[in-house]
């Protein structure tokens, strides 16, 4: 096992670019999405859609505690409507409601790292595994989707506090729930930024670096692949 795991009793994942990654690319952006937009898209900059997804974000961001799945699809098509406006894709209320849908019920959206179950499965026979991430409800369904949900003892999840990371009463959520000391438990996720939060408490971060966005310099461990856990 990685040098880092020695003498440790829990390892928290991250699900996005830790676990699996989106088929289309892009979180908010599905395939859905994309089709049915079609070439509208084309007339913008990057950074005009950057801007209009931030701009769209803002109201998930403020109202995130959401409890159920039928909460998380009027809160996509809050997502998407406001996209629609704000770039001028005259998207209408039933195409705006099929993407709301397709985004918070099709797993297809997910496609698992090809190393994840093996990982998973072997550490799991030496460590307790759990879950921190930043998400909505739906993410059950595609732990199960990916064929993964099993492995893990405990979730934290920022839908149900209502924040995100790196506020540090997810990690705090986690730790009780894991009924470890921090100093005994891992933390692997994507973001610098999230690791920071775990890390001033205590919890041992690595960053994985399996999207190319992340692999930048830090002072953390850095992996590539969950494979390289076990080595």
């Amino acid at each position: 096992m990685l040098e880092a795991l020695k003498d440790k009793k829990f390892i928290f994942f991250d699900v996005g670019y830790t676990l699996d990654y989106p088929a289309s690319g892009d979180w908010m952006f599905t395939k859905k999405f994309y089709r049915t937009v079609g070439d509208r898209l084309s007339k913008y900059s990057s950074v005009e859609i950057q801007k209009a997804r931030e701009l769209s974000l803002e109201y998930l961001e403020k109202n995130h505690l959401v409890k159920n799945t039928e909460e998380e699809y009027y809160q996509f098509i809050r997502f998407y409507s406001d996209i629609s406006k704000y770039l001028s894709l005259s998207l209408t209320e039933e195409e705006v409601r099929a993407i709301a849908y397709d985004r918070t019920n099709n797993m297809d959206n997910y496609i698992v790292y090809p190393d994840a179950k093996e990982v998973l499965e072997v550490l799991s026979h030496s460590y307790k595994l759990g879950i921190i991430s930043d998400t909505w409800p739906s993410i059950e369904q595609q732990l199960c989707a990916i064929g993964v949900r099993d492995y893990f003892s405990t979730s934290t999840y920022s839908c149900e506090l209502g924040k995100f990371k790196p506020d540090e009463a997810l990690y705090k959520d986690a730790l009780r729930k894991c009924g470890c000391k921090a100093e005994e438990t891992v933390f692997i996720d994507d973001s610098v930024r999230n690791l920071e939060g775990a890390a001033k408490l205590g919890i041992t971060p690595i960053l994985i670096a399996a999207n190319p966005n992340s692999d930048i310099d830090s002072p953390y461990l850095k992996i590539y692949t969950l494979s390289e856990l076990l080595k």
